[in-house]
């Protein structure tokens, strides 16, 4: 049977090939940070990292993950309610809910287990979930695994929001989910407007902070803090593996009975290993120094609006944004594929994005911006785009 399979999976790989799309991976060979060393020995200044606050290689949570190594060893070897649970993990557990003003929280092992796990536990099929045309693959994957009735509206767009709960009003429980941040244009949801449509028809709401919390905020806190929300939705999930650390973990966060529930049934969470101890120890941490200082947001916020305004006076196509996502719009997929390589050899590591991770004919190169660039990193980059938008017709 291989055989066959083997040539039409060879087959398809090929047209992938043909086509200008086929994903490489380079490698890093240096820790996480605005400059990285890739493979061959080149440094170059990494945009292309959900690394917000530039604290993947930050010495201080470096530090709290070693001690926790000789305090509490590598890792758990268990789920939570046999033997994974550590004091750390329900510290964490804590400092997550504080930090979003919601009343208590569950970690799993990545954000799209949290997705995951999330809507089959509490709803089912006299239900409905309403959800955004572009939520994560994580939220899309996760209400397919639920049987409650499934509605879909565009992006942001509360008149066909409104459509939906109106057409879900016979159902018993009503769900609208939501991205915070959504991770391919950076637009900010309308959470405000949705909160109240929410009360008006009587659903809850759930939002996932994975791209907005560390970022969109005064102090990081999310939409929830940007819009005035804070403790008001029903369901937050994020992750500590983006402006958190960007190390690996998930977490759900929210009403307690929700909470609950979820820890007895929610499969992510009873059939997966517990986090490491010093990856636990690295968030407790962090969300401390989050605590003490919005100094890095405040950076990430001047960088962020530096390097859109700049990119905009040379001409390119850059979509709205209220985040640290800057999307360079080429709208042709082999475009954006060269035009990424040509910027590596400028020494600026980004990547080109196009179908099926975004619309066909909605090509473009996403840049992340970080606490953790220079004004003189910022700078280099612009002028690396527009050598290389110049040379490609693009401006």
């Amino acid at each position: 049977m291989y055989e066959s399979f083997q040539k039409y999976l060879s087959k398809e790989l090929d047209e992938i090939k043909n086509a200008g799309l086929y994903k490489d991976e380079r490698v890093i060979t240096s820790p996480q940070s605005a400059a990285i060393t890739v493979k061959g020995g080149n440094e170059v200044l990494n945009f292309c990292a959900n690394n917000y606050l530039g604290l993947s290689d930050n010495k201080r949570l470096i530090e709290a993950a070693k001690r926790a190594l000789d305090r509490r060893g590598f890792g758990m070897s268990s789920v939570r309610f046999i033997c994974g649970t550590q004091d750390l993990h329900k510290e964490l557990e804590k400092k997550i809910a504080e930090f979003f003003g919601t009343e208590d929280t569950i970690l799993y092992a990545a954000c799209f287990d949290a997705n995951g796990g999330v809507f089959e536990p509490l709803l089912g099929e006299q239900d409905a979930i309403i959800s955004d045309s572009l939520n994560h693959a994580s939220i899309i994957d996760g209400v397919r695994l639920c049987k409650a009735q499934r509605y879909r509206y565009a992006n942001a767009d509360m008149a066909e929001l409104e459509e939906c709960l109106k057409k879900a009003q016979d159902k018993r429980f009503r769900l609208i989910v939501t991205d915070g941040v959504f991770s391919m244009d950076g637009n900010v949801a309308p959470v405000d407007r949705i909160y109240e449509l929410a009360a008006k028809y009587n659903a809850m709401v759930m939002v996932d902070e994975s791209h907005s919390a560390g970022v969109v905020g005064q102090t990081g806190r999310g939409v929830t803090e940007l819009y005035n929300l804070r403790g008001k939705i029903e369901i937050i999930t994020g992750t500590l593996g983006k402006a958190f650390g960007g190390a690996i973990g998930g977490f759900t966060t929210g009403r307690k009975e929700i909470i609950a529930m979820l820890r007895q049934r929610s499969r992510p969470y009873l059939f997966s290993n517990s986090i490491p101890p010093m990856v636990a120890a690295a968030g407790i941490e962090m969300f401390n120094m989050m605590a003490q200082t919005n100094e890095l947001q405040e950076r990430l916020h001047r960088n962020t609006e530096y390097f859109v305004e700049k990119m905009q006076q040379s001409g390119f196509d850059i979509k709205p944004t209220q985040s640290a996502i800057c999307a360079v719009m080429l709208y042709d997929a082999p475009l954006s594929q060269k035009m990424a390589a040509k910027l590596l050899e400028e020494g600026i590591y980004v990547v080109g994005f196009y179908y099926p991770v975004v619309p066909k004919g909605e090509a473009r190169i996403r840049v992340q911006l970080s606490a953790g660039h220079t004004r003189e990193q910022l700078d280099k980059a612009v002028a690396a785009f527009v050598k290389v938008g110049r040379e490609l017709k693009v401006i």
